[in-house]
C-alpha cells in the first residue's frame, strides 16, 4: 500500500533522511520509531507530498507521490505532530470547513461528521469552539478531520504529543479499532510501550537511517534483552547513584529524570539483586524501584545509539 524507495531528504547541508525504503503493506498498522531529529516527521511529510526530496521514490496505493499528489491525497488521511485550528469556529463549523475542501456532497458531509465525531468521542463537543478544547480533545478532533473523506490509508505523526496518559490510552484504542477496520496505517512515536501494543510492525529509525523493520516479534528477536529500572532515591541523592554504580558491568545506561534516575541493566534477575546490593552497600536510600519493560523497548536501545541527526 506505502512504498518508500531510496528516499533522501535534506535541509541544506543536513541529510533528514539517508537513503531509506521501506515497504507497508495493505492493512498494517505500521509503527515508525525513532528519537526526535531521526527523521520520523520528515518522512511522513515527504509522504503527504509536503516536502519534496532529493531523491527517491514515493508512492500510495501505486500512485507516484511527487507526479500525482492530488489522486493521493483523496484517499489518504494526515495527521501532524503539531496543526493549526480556527479558534473561534465551532467543532462542527471546522469539520464542515474541511470537508467543503474535500468537495465531499453537502448530504453525506453531514452524516459523515456525525460518524467521525461518535468515532471519536467529541459529540459532546459539537457546538464547542475550536480554541477551547483541550489538548486531547484537538487530538482527536484533528484525528476525526483526518477521517472525514473515508481514507483508506492514515498517515499519524506523533498522535499522542502532549497527551495525558488517559488521553494517550484513548488514542490507542482509536488506532486499534482503525486497523481492525483495514485501515492502512503509518504512525510514528517514541513512545514504544505503546506502538508495541497496537503496531504489527515496526521501522525503528535514527539519524536518518533505517536501522530495523519488520513485525514487532521479528524486530524485537535481534536483541538481547535488557531491563529499565526507575530508581528514585531518596533526599534526591542522584549524583550518588552515578557515583556507586561507575564501574557497575551490567550496567548499560544511566538517565537523570528529575528526581529519579532510569537504569538500564543486562537482563537478569541476579543483577538486579546485585545493583540492589551495591546501592545499599555505597550508602543510596532506595524510596522506590520499578521495572518498566517492553521486548520493542529492548530492541530499540540494543540496536540505536541515541544519536541525533
Amino acid at each position: 500500500m506505502i512504498s518508500i524507495d531510496d528516499l533522501v531528504i535534506c535541509y541544506g547541508d543536513l541529510v533528514a533522511v539517508r537513503g531509506v525504503s521501506l515497504e507497508v503493506p495493505t492493512g498494517a498498522v505500521y509503527g515508525l520509531v525513532g528519537p526526535n531529529g531521526a527523521g520520523k516527521t520528515s518522512l511522513i511529510r515527504a509522504l503527504a507530498g509536503l516536502l519534496v526530496p532529493e531523491r527517491g521514490r514515493l508512492s500510495i496505493r501505486g500512485i507516484d507521490v511527487q507526479g500525482n499528489p492530488r489522486a493521493v491525497r483523496r484517499f489518504l488521511g494526515y495527521m501532524p505532530d503539531f496543526f493549526g485550528v480556527y479558534d473561534h469556529l465551532t467543532v462542527h463549523e471546522y469539520l464542515e470547513s474541511f470537508g467543503q475542501l474535500y468537495d465531499l456532497h453537502p448530504a453525506w458531509l453531514t452524516d459523515r461528521i456525525r460518524q467521525v465525531l461518535e468515532f471519536t468521542d467529541l459529540t459532546g463537543k459539537v457546538d464547542a469552539e475550536v480554541g477551547g478544547l483541550s489538548r486531547g480533545m484537538k487530538q482527536r478532533l484533528c484525528l476525526a478531520r483526518s477521517l472525514l473523506h473515508d481514507p483508506d490509508v492514515l498517515l499519524l505523526d506523533e498522535p499522542a504529543s502532549g497527551v495525558d496518559p488517559r488521553g494517550r490510552y484513548e488514542l490507542r484504542q482509536l488506532i486499534a479499532q482503525l486497523g481492525a477496520a483495514r485501515k492502512t496505517i503509518l504512525v510514528s512515536s517514541h513512545i514504544l510501550p505503546e506502538l508495541a501494543d497496537v503496531c504489527n510492525s515496526v521501522a525503528i529509525m535514527e539519524r536518518g537511517n533505517l536501522v530495523a523493520c519488520g513485525p514487532v516479534a521479528s524486530i524485537s528477536g535481534q536483541a538481547e534483552p535488557v531491563r529499565i529500572l526507575n530508581l528514585r532515591p531518596l533526599g534526591g541523592e542522584v549524583e550518588r547513584v552515578r557515583e556507586v554504580l561507575h564501574d557497575f558491568a551490567p550496567l548499560r545506561q544511566i538517565t537523570e529524570r528529575g528526581n529519579e534516575v532510569e537504569l538500564q541493566v543486562a537482563d537478569r534477575d541476579e543483577v538486579v539483586a546485585e545493583l540492589v546490593e551495591r546501592l545499599v552497600a555505597g550508602g543510596v536510600r532506595i524510596g522506590s524501584l520499578t521495572e518498566q519493560r517492553t521486548d520493542l523497548e529492548e530492541a530499540y536501545l540494543r540496536l540505536t545509539h541515541g544519536e541525533l541527526a
